[in-house]
């Protein structure tokens, strides 16, 4: 795979919680895998993050490339107020921190929203001319958002950052160097699995269900138990499967229990075991808060599986020209009708089906490599050497 020209170091700058474990660095899986792919760029690739000496959570995979080394960095990540004020008091430390990393590198990626990133983002143009940032959130602001990712959407929009800042979707009256882009986690191997499954006959009775995410207020999974509590109460066949965890994992498991064995919380769960979720599910429910490009709905949609989402972010776009369907969030009683309609009308939910699944297959991990290499030929004005194997 090509190597960026005249840059030996990336830095990577994230909030990201990494694990070092039995001689092994592992993080949340969708990351891990797309770090993997930025480090087939550059001969190395330096990581400043917090990072633990423990056991990794079941949702963590272990980095494969061998060019890949941690500088860990203190967590600034805290909500509660009492937080807050330690993370003031350790600021300057954290300052400290990352710019000694950013000394050691030739280019910086700074990825947001996060702790690390709003800081990141102040400091990476006094360090070096070569600079990308990535914002995973949704970047069109929403109801209810924090002062700390308004202001980093600012700077990074600003002629202080100055460089490529990649976003899911493309915005009205954004400067030219805010850039659309796309992200994935499946490989060509994995992609042609989806394209498998998807040919399966579909919906199945009773209805399979899935939700894959962080168990946190804003994606509303509770909104989700509360819909499939009225279902059944009014008979309605079905089977769940909550696939993550989360700070709301206990409460979300008393309120499933409501519902006796109709449904599962499966807790955080590596990659493969997600695909084979995908592999059970006839539908995807992810009514969010907020999402920028949501992995779990790009990839349920490659599996062939009707995703209903929220008008949120990217989610929109992904799912419009009928390859899913659109619910408010927080509505309970969309969800309701959504998925009665659903077990009612085989046709429309194969033709949505189809549709998300011919879409989602073309955004696999190597075509993700090759859309990265070009935009930093483009943007850096760097030549790639000749391709070599990884």
């Amino acid at each position: 795979m090509a190597k960026m020209l005249q840059i030996q170091k990336l830095l990577v700058v994230t909030h990201v919680v990494h694990y070092q474990w039995e001689n092994q660095l592992f993080a949340y899986g969708p990351y891990a895998r797309e770090i993997d792919i930025w480090a087939d760029l550059f001969p190395q690739l330096l990581i400043a993050a917090p990072c633990r000496c423990e056991i990794p959570p079941k949702d963590a995979i272990p980095f494969t490339r061998p060019n890949i080394h941690i500088r860990p960095q203190i967590q600034m990540d805290g909500r509660k107020w009492k937080e807050r004020i330690i993370q003031l008091l350790f600021l300057p430390r954290l300052t400290l921190g990352l710019a000694k990393a950013m000394h050691q590198a030739d280019a910086i990626q700074v990825r947001c929203p996060g702790s690390l990133g709003l800081v990141g983002s102040i400091l990476a143009p006094l360090f070096s001319p070569y600079r990308i940032a990535k914002y995973a959130g949704q970047w069109n602001g929403f109801p209810g958002e924090t002062l700390s990712w308004r202001l980093q959407r600012s700077l990074l929009r600003s002629g202080w950052w100055g460089a490529p800042v990649i976003v899911y979707g493309k915005w009205p009256r954004q400067p030219a160097h805010v850039i659309p882009f796309f992200t994935s986690i499946m490989d060509e191997r994995e992609i042609e699995r989806a394209k498998r499954c998807a040919s399966i006959e579909r919906p199945r009775r009773p209805m399979h269900i899935l939700y894959v995410g962080r168990l946190t207020l804003e994606k509303n999974v509770h909104v989700l138990l509360s819909a499939l509590q009225r279902l059944q109460q009014e008979g309605f066949q079905f089977e769940c499967r909550i696939a993550g965890g989360g700070v709301l994992q206990e409460k979300l498991e008393r309120q499933a229990a409501l519902l006796h064995s109709a449904v599962k919380i499966l807790g955080p769960l590596p990659v493969q075991q997600v695909f084979e979720q995908y592999e059970w599910a006839d539908i995807l429910v992810l009514a969010s808060e907020t999402e920028g490009w949501p992995k779990a709905i790009a990839e349920g949609m490659a599996f062939g599986l009707v995703c209903i989402g929220s008008n949120r972010g990217m989610i929109p776009k992904m799912l419009g020209e009928g390859r899913g369907i659109l619910v408010e969030p927080g509505d309970e009683q969309a969800l309701i009708s959504t998925l009665k309609a659903l077990s009612q009308d085989t046709q429309t939910f194969l033709s949505i089906s189809q549709k998300a699944s011919a879409w989602a297959q073309n955004y696999s991990l190597e075509r993700l490599r090759q859309a990265i290499s070009e935009l930093l030929t483009q943007t850096w004005g760097l030549s790639p050497l000749a391709p070599e194997n990884p």
